[in-house]
């Protein structure tokens, strides 16, 4: 149906009246965007069954990827690319008269991550696939994701995202794969022939129902699979009639509560119910992963002590470490197998990433609400703990500190990151300096203790989406300047550090920008009604909000650069448009009173006029993918200014940097990597270095009232957020400001000086176009090694030993 356009118009006029019964001039955009979409998800299934098929046949080694999200934005679009497609669709489509773009943003972006991480692991599916590796998604299918975020009179205020309201046009639903997942109740143990067995009795059984998507390799056969999982009761049919009023309300209560497990990413845990939802969503994504895993294992291999070699379980950060004790559950309470065997297949099978130094991501649960929802687990984990603490006490007799450091079980609380550790067989970080900070610091014991099991794989993205998909007009210059090597190989974008002078390439450069940068003014006009100049600098801050990342330091360079303007109307400097997306968790006070003062300082600064539009300042709502890939072939420069040693990594670094954007950051996670790739003068890197921040950590020394009372910028900017200059009476930054003046954790007054002069360097380098254009073409030829491909390549080869499977 895709072979030429002519046929495609055919099936898809038929198709558009088998599904809506209407034609193509009474349907909506919607419509279409649904037709089109079981049109492709049909188109694959052949080679989605045929890839499963090859892999069960041959017995071929498979990577299952375990991730509480999976940031995977539209998929309508990517899809066609990596089909090769999308011309025949376009074709098709214009002589329709319906413009495809449209058809594809009708599309919601899927609730099923948040940041980061979530976008990593959409990457790197897409990189297996791509390269032919049998490697797939293990999640859950959050009926509402995050939370849609909106901005009422400058506040964050936080709304169910229906984004499943009209259901998800890629996703099959397998009820027969169907399987359980038990909380609460009781263990008991029997003795059976010479060994003691253990039964979880009296337990709460919850539904995982499977929903599989499929994961389109770049012009190749592979499709792989991210399988979700919905949380259902147990319990279909109640009759009524003979239930009393306290069963009802009962059934009710565990109906509600069921289904709660998949409703929201991250549920706000500073509840006791808010914990215990957070764990029965981890133990619910590893539990209903692992049982479909080893069932689908055991179809085709018949040993189960074969499951290292050829299943690799990949924990993505903390919040699946409970795969350890449940692999050990099923291997010994329904396998048969002694603790010594299920062991040693538990760790040759797990291996586990740390995205973060950060103690609130590390993970402690109380034992106290561990122990009652997973019985049978925490008895396993405890005896983990047992043997674990007992070969440690044979290595280092008498040293409690070292020992209760290490444990998996200290002080009342279970320590997530330990048990990763202790239950893997590779840990690795994902940048060197991160990697570096774990073996030397937040895990040297463990690394003094088996230094084999540690390693690094710098993050990498995706360039299919993020170069050839979200800047066509980029990849086409790319392409006509250096060919299309790059395409399959990323790393070929090197090949164009010898244009990186030439002044043709610079003009295509430039209005390939320009291009952007409209088409982002227009957008921000349309829905937020404040022009903004195309020919100012694009200065763009889109993370997480979060005081580490430093939104702060940003605000505090806009509200220098307004007051110096305020105090010299005639003073012209390069005009800036400041660009801020990200959303704050739902407790998180602090980080929402940041989102409350960029709008504070936004109102202020977009209505001054006597400043003449030199300054612009946007922040976008509910930022997520599709926004960001309209963002960032649009920026000039790319904020990466976390506290030194706290990123781990970053990837929207990486984004920035392939779409020509110059960084400003601090020696901090992959920034490192990129300024030794590019060269230093191609970056502007300002701060303290990991070193120094650590050893303040460490020693104290730094005291920011010192800082308060000696520079009068600080000062001002300071003292702004509490006399009325920017905010009114019922407005309160009165958090911000102490968290700074008495404490400022993350160093944001410390760096600022340092922050100013960095920002001065861009403005005056932005002037001169051609050194700023140089410096663009300096970071396109060298982002290729931070492309995900080579990052996979790296994890298949060095920690997963699977091997690439050519799909007939």
């Amino acid at each position: 149906m895709f072979q030429h356009k002519n046929s495609f118009k055919e099936a898809f006029l038929e198709r558009l009246v088998n599904i809506h019964g209407k034609g193509v001039e009474e349907t909506t955009l919607a419509d279409k965007y649904v037709t089109l979409g079981s049109m492709v998800r049909e188109y694959v299934s052949r080679n989605w069954i045929a890839t499963n098929d090859q892999y069960r046949e041959n017995g071929d080694k498979q990577v299952y990827y375990l991730s509480m999200e999976f940031l995977l934005g539209k998929l309508l679009k990517s899809n066609l690319m990596n089909l090769g497609i999308r011309d025949v669709c376009q074709e098709g489509f214009a002589d329709l008269g319906i413009d495809l773009e449209e058809v594809e943003a009708q599309e919601p972006d899927a609730g099923l991550g948040n940041g980061g991480l979530g976008r990593l692991a959409a990457c790197f599916l897409d990189s297996m696939a791509s390269l032919h590796l049998p490697g797939h998604g293990c999640g859950i299918r959050y009926k509402y994701g995050l939370f849609e975020q909106k901005i009422i009179d400058g506040y964050q205020v936080e709304i169910p995202d229906y984004w499943l309201r009209e259901g998800n046009v890629w996703e099959v639903r397998k009820s027969d794969k169907t399987v359980e997942v038990r909380f609460w109740g009781e263990v008991q143990s029997r003795e059976e022939g010479g060994a003691i067995h253990f039964d979880h009795v009296n337990y709460e059984p919850v539904l995982a129902v499977p929903y599989d998507v499929p994961v389109v390799g770049y012009h190749n056969q592979t499709v792989n699979s991210l399988r979700l999982w919905s949380a259902e009761s147990a319990i279909k049919d109640f009759d009524f009639g003979h239930l009393n009023h306290k069963h009802y309300h009962k059934m009710i209560e565990y109906k509600r509560a069921t289904e709660a497990i998949s409703e929201f990413l991250y549920p706000d845990d500073s509840t006791l119910e808010g914990k215990q939802l957070r764990l029965k969503q981890q133990y619910f994504l590893v539990s209903a992963s692992l049982q479909s895993i080893l069932c689908r294992f055991k179809r085709m291999h018949p040993n189960i002590k074969e499951l290292p070699k050829k299943i690799a379980l990949h924990i993505n950060d903390t919040h699946p470490v409970l795969a350890v004790p449940e692999l050990m559950r099923i291997l010994m309470d329904q396998e048969g197998l002694s603790w010594e065997a299920a062991w040693s297949i538990t760790t040759e099978t797990i291996s586990y990433t740390n995205h973060t130094i950060l103690a609130e991501a590390l993970e402690r649960w109380p034992i106290d609400i561990m122990k009652p929802l997973l019985p049978r687990i925490f008895m396993i984990i405890n005896e983990i703990n047992e043997r674990f603490c007992r070969s440690l006490w044979d290595e280092y007799p008498g040293e409690w500190d070292r020992i209760r450091g290490m444990a998996i079980l200290a002080d009342g609380y279970v320590n997530m990151a330990n048990l990763a550790i202790v239950g893997s067989h590779s840990v690795n970080g994902v940048s060197e300096l991160h990697s570096t900070i774990l073996k030397q610091d937040l895990m040297h014991n463990f690394y003094e203790r088996e230094p084999h099991k540690f390693n690094n794989k710098t993050n990498g993205i995706t360039h299919r989406r993020w170069l050839m998909q979200a800047n066509p007009g980029l990849t086409s210059v790319i392409k006509d300047t250096i060919g299309t090597s790059w395409v399959e190989n990323p790393s070929d974008l090197i090949q164009l550090v010898p244009y990186a002078n030439d002044p043709g390439l610079h003009e295509q450069l430039e209005l390939v920008k320009k291009h952007s940068k409209g088409k982002l003014a227009n957008v921000i006009q349309r829905d937020y009604g404040i022009k903004v100049d195309p020919n100012s600098i694009f200065d763009v801050h889109i993370k997480r909000m979060h005081a580490y990342k430093r939104q702060l330091l940003n605000v505090f360079h806009i509200m220098d650069l307004y007051r110096r303007l305020k105090e010299n109307p005639n003073a012209s400097i390069t005009p800036r448009t400041f660009i801020f997306g990200g959303k704050a968790a739902p407790s998180y006070h602090l980080a929402k009173s940041i989102v409350k003062l960029i709008h504070t300082i936004a109102n202020v600064i977009n209505h001054d006029t006597s400043i003449r539009d030199q300054i612009k300042v946007v922040f976008i709502r509910n930022y997520g993918v599709s926004d960001a890939e309209l963002i960032i072939p649009a920026a000039d420069i790319s904020e990466q200014i976390s506290t030194a040693s706290k990123e781990a990594s970053g990837t929207g670094n990486m984004k920035f940097m392939m779409n020509g954007a110059i960084t400003i950051g601090t020696n901090d996670g992959a920034n490192i990597e990129m300024a030794e790739a590019v060269g230093m003068e191609n970056i502007f890197l300002f701060g303290l270095k990991p070193e120094e921040v650590l050893a303040y950590y460490e020693h104290g020394g730094y005291h920011a009232r010192d800082l308060y009372n000696r520079d009068p910028r600080i000062k001002t900017i300071l003292d702004q957020m509490v006399n009325g200059t920017f905010v009114k009476e019922d407005v309160d930054f009165k958090s911000i400001y102490y968290s700074l003046i008495d404490y400022d954790e993350y160093f944001v007054l410390k760096d600022f000086a340092s922050y100013i002069e960095a920002q001065a360097a861009i403005a005056k380098c932005y002037k001169n176009k051609t050194e700023w254009l140089t410096k663009s073409v300096y970071n396109i030829a060298n982002s290729g090694i931070f492309s995900s491909d080579r990052t996979i390549r790296e994890y298949a080869n060095g920690i997963w030993n699977v091997k690439q499977v050519l799909i007939k």
